[in-house]
């Protein structure tokens, strides 16, 4: 495996990869849900490129940027194990200028639901998501399914700049107890990690309120929050949509999406369901 931390270095690299080329885009602090994202790359590319990069530009004033985990040496032990061919951890000098070109999220889609909460969050995963795309030049990109929003919102991106990458959707990994793997779970205490279970409960009784035929959004939507307000700290939202992020009156299986933000202690959650 190469690590390279610049633009220069890793064109050199890159272009000794002849073959397909299968990118993982992360900030770090590698779990077992970016390893599946890897294991897949691997298994569907001859060569597999991740980058560690903790963005500043999606981050909103007051969050937790400065205090965001990283764990450098781990993320590299844990990429040569997985057999990435390169990994790419840029510093943010070689990634951008002091008058940048903005990109910014669509007026509707990307401020709704996460860009309602935080505005101006989407404009940077774009930013940021544009120039690794650029940078990699990768045949498909991966990418899990439990930051939904920002998912469709990429798949939108590359399709509006005709950019050639085939935007690779997958499943959220979860651990024994249901809770969705994410990396800012560290922040959460015994007792935290306890109620944070009460995002994959939420959508596990909509899940049986479906399955029993329920349909009427709003009911499973009260229905939800009422088990959820029990343990969360502060709850964002609850929403039924259709894959373009359409809410929804009544589900519509094949094309729904749950999803689910809440703040337990101060750390901030999101999980969802497919339909």
């Amino acid at each position: 495996m190469v690590v390279v931390n610049d633009y220069e270095s890793f064109q050199k690299e890159r272009k000794k990869l002849q073959g397909s080329v299968g990118f993982v885009p992360t900030m770090g602090a590698l779990h077992s849900g970016h390893l599946s994202l890897i294991q897949r790359a691997r298994e569907e590319c001859d060569f597999v490129v991740v980058s560690i990069f903790v963005n500043p530009t999606q981050f909103l004033e007051g969050e937790d940027l400065d205090k965001y985990p990283r764990k450098d040496e781990a993320d590299k032990k844990i990429c040569q194990r997985a057999g990435v061919d390169i990994l790419f951890m840029p510093t943010v000098y070689s990634i951008y200028n002091r008058d940048e070109l903005l990109l910014e999220a669509p007026r509707v889609r990307g401020f709704i639901l996460e860009g309602a909460k935080r505005p101006g969050h989407f404009d940077g995963v774009l930013q940021i998501v544009m120039k690794l795309l650029n940078i990699v030049k990768p045949n498909r990109a991966y990418f899990g399914k439990k930051d939904a929003q920002q998912l469709a919102l990429i798949e939108q991106m590359v399709r509006d700049y005709f950019i050639d990458t085939t935007i690779v959707p997958c499943e959220i990994v979860r651990d024994e107890s249901g809770l969705a793997l994410s990396s800012r779970n560290v922040y959460l205490s015994e007792d935290e990690k306890q109620r944070a279970l009460s995002l994959s409960r939420s959508l596990k009784l909509a899940s049986d309120m479906i399955s029993s035929g329920e349909l009427d959004t709003v009911k499973i939507k009260e229905a939800m929050q009422e088990l959820l307000l029990k343990s969360v700290d502060k709850l964002d939202y609850v929403a039924i949509v259709d894959r373009e992020f359409n809410n929804l009156e009544t589900v519509e299986i094949g094309n729904s999406i749950i999803l689910v933000a809440a703040f337990v202690g101060t750390t901030r959650l999101i999980d969802n369901l497919w339909l």
